[in-house]
């Protein structure tokens, strides 16, 4: 049976595999708010159901107003997309160099559509050991090699580190500086929203933020993104993107989470405090190593015992998913990550590693 797998949320291949439904597994493989989709997306998709007799909204305009609304930016700077994935794969088109540097370790996605495009794909990696920090000399150093583009992920994916607001707009002059357009991936930047750089590279230009609705909103299924530009870049990300990529029902059902400004705190809420549980939790057991984050995820490293694969195995045949982190770039076979979820959930997951760690030792 197949272990390790190039994504999270792997669920339905995983189920197919041990001849199960997807519910019998509890996932934390896919970091999606634990509370589900917002109360009023069900009745929001299922109003929108007789619309899908005509062709979507092509240019999605109702929910790239609200989305402009909702974080404060002008409508012309946002592009909506079919997930955050299909614009990573338009970046390419939109930047039109040759050279591409990944900050890791990474999402997979952004070496693979360098590769695709044809670029030359370099790797700035950060260490463990430092937290996983970006050194501002470090990185002036690398794009002093000529890069058209940056890309990195925050917060880390999978890392959950966060690159303070001021951090990032000082990194993206650094870019400016050496002529690199700058991509930075806010797929999880909803729980920190304060540390968001979109209204400053809207305004700045030189740059694209991905933003995702399907993580913080759980609705991965409807697969619904933004991106966050200057005017222009923006318009260039709309025309290269193929029509009618953003579905009638991901459209209604992404007006309808973002009107729910309750469900938003409540996430919020639920997830600092069960994070905190859960790290806590498993930093308590003997041989694990938890990292900080500012996600809806944890990143934790086996220091003694069996190596990850052995552990997912092994929690696997009890129905419970984990992110095998070894194919990051970086990181290897004694890296994990984990969703927060309830506290049901978390707790069942907590026992259920320190008994397989403890049999290991």
């Amino acid at each position: 049976m197949t272990s390790t797998f190039d994504h999270g949320g792997t669920v339905f291949a995983v189920a197919r595999e041990l001849g199960l439904r997807p519910e019998d597994l509890l996932d934390f493989s896919a970091s999606i708010n634990p509370l589900g989709p917002a109360p009023g997306v069900r009745e929001a998709v299922t109003a929108a159901f007789d619309r899908l007799v005509h062709y979507p909204d092509s240019q999605a305009a109702e929910l790239r107003e609200a989305l402009a609304r909702h974080h404060g930016l002008p409508a012309e700077c946002i592009c909506v997309a079919n997930g955050s994935t299909e614009l990573i794969y338009l970046v390419p088109r939109l930047v039109g160099g040759r050279r591409g540097l990944v900050v890791a370790p990474p999402f997979s996605e952004y070496a693979r559509s360098l590769a695709r495009a044809g670029w030359e794909v370099g790797y700035l990696d950060l260490a463990p050991e430092d937290g996983f920090a970006l050194a501002p000399a470090l990185l002036d150093q690398r794009l002093a090699e000529g890069w058209d583009l940056l890309v990195l992920a925050n917060p880390g994916n999978p890392t959950g580190s966060l690159i303070p607001r001021d951090d990032m707009a000082a990194i993206h002059r650094l870019c400016r500086a050496r002529g690199t357009v700058l991509v930075v991936d806010e797929a999880f930047m909803d729980f920190r929203e304060e540390e968001s750089v979109t209204g400053y590279v809207a305004r700045q230009g030189g740059g694209v933020v991905l933003r995702s609705l399907t993580k913080f909103h759980a609705i991965p299924g409807l697969r619904l993104g933004f991106a966050v530009a200057a005017p222009e870049d923006a318009a260039r990300l709309a025309e290269l993107r193929a029509p009618w990529s953003v579905n009638t029902l991901a459209q209604a059902a992404g007006l309808a989470t973002l009107a729910d400004g309750e469900y938003a705190a409540r996430t919020r809420r639920l997830i600092e405090e069960e994070r905190a549980v859960l790290a806590a939790g498993l930093a308590a057991i003997p041989g694990v190593r938890v990292y900080p984050s500012a996600a809806n995820y944890l990143l934790a490293e086996l220091t003694a015992g069996p190596p990850v694969p052995a552990l997912a195995a092994a929690l696997l045949r009890q129905r419970i998913l984990i992110r095998d982190c070894s194919s990051f770039r970086g990181l290897g076979d004694r890296f994990f990550r984990v969703a927060v979820r309830s506290r049901a959930d978390n707790e069942r997951l907590l026992a259920a590693c320190a008994a397989v760690l403890a049999r290991t030792m």
